[in-house]
């Protein structure tokens, strides 16, 4: 597929985008990225998702999908390539399941020796974890009393690919203590 036939409507802070950005890029597929003003939200916005107005909308061949997870199953359905969801029904129901909630299998991504569905569904979460913790100053996340859990974030931050995308922490931060003041 053509990079301008698949276009995304993001927000550079929004771990939702980062998903979908994340599998795009594990899948290799070239999209146009539209950065969106959510405090003045675009026409575009409003026309490809006017029941939520919000981010993400991918956007294939003039049809748009809205709600990260949903997209992240169309982007492993339509681009076969490196899948994100496993090839078993009933693995891909557990893969759905665990991507819902947070829980380790014990091994070093949540589908397996690659990484899959899940960990893209969930791969921000101690990212901003952290960033929350320096704004409010308290301790969320303790490594030690989760070491599955710290275990797979290193692993998964550590993917080329996943780091290369990753918001600057110094500007997540920086928003997230202005939305806060707001």
């Amino acid at each position: 597929m053509e990079g301008d036939s698949v276009k995304l409507i993001g927000f550079w802070g929004s771990p939702a985008v980062l998903r979908v950005k994340w599998a795009l890029a594990v899948k290799r597929i070239e999209c146009q990225y539209v950065e969106e003003d959510l405090s003045n939200k675009s026409d575009m916005l409003l026309k490809y998702n006017p029941v939520y107005k919000k981010v993400p909308v991918l956007v294939h061949q003039g049809k748009p999908l809205a709600e990260s997870l949903l997209i992240l199953e169309y982007i492993d359905e339509t681009w076969k390539q490196k899948p994100l969801l496993p090839h078993s029904p009933y693995e891909r129901a557990q893969a759905r399941f665990w991507s819902k909630f947070l829980d380790d299998k014990g091994k070093r991504f949540f589908g397996g020796d690659n990484i899959g569905f899940v960990d893209i569904a969930i791969g921000w979460l101690p990212y901003w974890i952290g960033i929350a913790e320096e704004v409010v100053a308290i301790n969320l996340f303790d490594a030690e009393s989760m070491p599955k859990l710290n275990l797979w974030f290193h692993a998964f931050i550590d993917i080329p690919i996943i780091k290369e995308l990753m918001p600057p922490r110094h500007k997540l931060l920086h928003h997230t203590k202005t939305f806060l003041q707001a």
